[in-house]
């Protein structure tokens, strides 16, 4: 009888202490969300893949900077630039998982959740930067943030970051007319709508990661490449690429995007304050961008290491109407509203 009752008070004792203890675990996973507002620093990992002195890289740490001084050190924003943390390929994953809470990306990286992102790889959409900034304020741009496709999977869109009009480089000779791009290799982001723009051409294309572009180009895997002044001068490719032609032929932007749920939890006396830091990051983004464009291209001419091709205007009609068959390939995928909505913006 004393080894039963002992054995009795032994499995009580052992029920209240694992019962405490179950208790200080729950108490503990509460106390440990920094973002339910207990005092700790929030901490917003913000994951690109561009350097840092590209216009990206100086919007993202001037949202740092504003952050920290609206917040009075409450929030802190860490930027990994240049794929420290996650590529093009891994990003928007990372963001779903909640590893990162902000990415920048190139937008056609949303082609994974929606198809109509590739608006902005259709070849001469738009007709110049107040074009595009128009878009971006516009109900259209709006629909595309708040898609059931992003707000599905944990994602909410925030704002638009200008990078500017693309133009293209290689290795192999001087591009004027469609007939020049034939036979070459082009690097790529991903969507079907540049594959399609490269085969229009008579060209191919690769997808190959912004962080393994300047190997690929430098080892012969494609021959060229499409990009902003500024991309190509920070990534210094004018060292691997020997002709560039002036074609602002589509456009590179970028879309600041959040893991929906680390959002909502953010507390409210201290998200609005992070909203307006980013509001005037990306104005400073959006004035910054063509700045930095003109001061990239001068960089390019003064460099004297590529052969530079500015296109007239005949020429520029010519290679617009051999990329008119992108837009029967895939109005119906990105659809009328959104091409034509672009195209009537004034």
């Amino acid at each position: 009888m004393k080894k039963r009752l002992a054995i009795c008070l032994l499995v009580l004792l052992l029920g209240l202490l694992t019962a405490c203890g179950g208790g200080g675990s729950k108490e503990t996973a509460k106390s440990d969300n920094g973002n339910k507002g207990d005092g700790k620093q929030i901490v917003i990992k913000f994951s690109h893949v561009t350097s840092v002195e590209s216009v990206k890289g100086k919007a993202a740490q001037k949202f740092a900077d504003l952050v920290a001084e609206k917040t009075g050190g409450k929030v802190k924003v860490e930027v990994y630039p240049s794929s420290q943390l996650y590529g093009d390929k891994e990003e928007l994953d990372a963001l779903v998982s909640g590893n990162v809470q902000m990415i920048a990306p190139s937008v056609t990286k949303m082609v994974k959740l929606d198809p109509r992102w590739q608006y902005v790889d259709m070849p001469f959409l738009f007709r110049d930067e107040a074009h595009s900034l128009k878009f971006f304020e516009s109900d259209l741009a709006k629909k595309l943030m708040n898609s059931e496709q992003l707000v599905g999977n944990d994602i909410m869109g925030l704002a638009f970051w200008e990078n500017g009009f693309k133009q293209v480089t290689n290795n192999k000779r001087a591009l004027k007319t469609p007939a020049d791009f034939k036979g070459l290799k082009f690097r790529a982001q991903a969507g079907k709508v540049l594959d399609g723009q490269f085969k229009a051409l008579g060209a191919g294309s690769a997808t190959i990661p912004f962080g393994e572009s300047y190997a690929a180009l430098q080892q012969g895997t494609v021959d060229g490449q499409e990009n902003t002044f500024n991309n190509i001068d920070t990534q210094k490719y004018q060292e691997v690429q020997k002709y560039m032609t002036v074609s602002n032929h589509g456009r590179i932007d970028y879309g600041i995007f959040v893991n929906k749920p680390f959002w909502d939890n953010m507390p409210q006396d201290v998200r609005p304050k992070v909203e307006g830091a980013l509001k005037e990051a990306t104005d400073y983004a959006n004035h910054m961008a063509k700045e930095e464009n003109d001061k990239s291209y001068e960089n390019l001419k003064k460099s004297g290491k590529m052969q530079i091709t500015e296109l007239t205007d005949a020429e520029r009609a010519e290679l617009e109407k051999a990329l008119q068959p992108v837009y029967e390939q895939f109005k119906s995928v990105i659809t009328p509203e959104l091409i034509d909505g672009i195209k009537n913006l004034k």
